[in-house]
């Protein structure tokens, strides 16, 4: 089970995040992730989206011929985008109107489209399953952290307008964190975005390539033995 599943995990999470190493969807991941709610939000739909897409792919992967897959695709993705969108609407009203128009462009998303045509397409549905958990779950969680980097940076605070996603309960979860600050203003617009991802994806690598070199120092490429 873990030979199967540990990969896949793997993958989804660090090795192969869609948007720290594949850098699909950044449109929507750097357009709404100025607060952690906002980010989380959209987040949610994408890992809903990704796990009946590539159920869905998986499940009739045999019945759908090999030249109207990707149309089929897009199908099915964008029922399942239409399903989520108008469930916030009704049920999250105020943050689907935040999150506007980035919701109903999940279909577009390259990260989703790319999953069903790599990976659900071409295994059975349990796998197929937890691909698009863990991909949706990686790509959530930058989302979150680079949303927590430009709430606490912008505004000074973390879980601002929590209320949106948990309810009127939720009003006191927000966190000031700096008192009396005034903000910085290019942490919230689409250059802070850039940047923000850009010492995501550089820490990343800079952790990928200690590990790569602990790997070699504790088991070095053995000397061919002298004939």
């Amino acid at each position: 089970m873990n030979a199967i599943y540990g990969p896949i995990i793997r993958d989804g999470l660090w090795k192969n995040n869609p948007a720290l190493v594949q850098l699909l969807g950044l449109c929507p991941l750097l357009a709404v992730s100025n607060t952690v709610i906002n980010g989380l939000g959209l987040g949610l739909a994408t890992i809903i989206t990704l796990v009946a897409s590539n159920g869905l792919v998986s499940l009739f992967r045999k019945q759908i011929p090999d030249e109207a897959r990707l149309p089929v695709f897009v199908l099915i993705i964008a029922s399942i985008v239409t399903v989520i969108e108008l469930s916030m609407n009704a049920w999250f009203h105020e943050l689907y109107l935040i999150l506007g128009i980035f919701i109903p462009l999940i279909v577009t998303n390259c990260a989703i489209t790319g999953r069903a045509e790599a990976f659900a397409a071409r295994n059975p549905v349990g796998p197929a399953l937890i691909d698009g958990f863990m991909m949706g779950v990686g790509f959530t969680a930058v989302l979150v952290l680079l949303g927590a980097m430009r709430e606490l940076i912008g505004l000074g605070t973390l879980f601002s307008e929590a209320h949106l996603m948990f309810g009127e309960a939720a009003r006191g979860f927000s966190i000031v964190v700096f008192e009396d600050y005034r903000g910085f203003l290019m942490a919230l617009l689409p250059p802070g975005a850039f940047i923000g991802l850009g010492l995501i994806v550089a820490l990343k690598n800079v952790i990928d390539a200690r590990e790569t070199t602990q790997v070699q120092t504790v088991d070095p490429v053995a000397e061919p033995a002298a004939s």
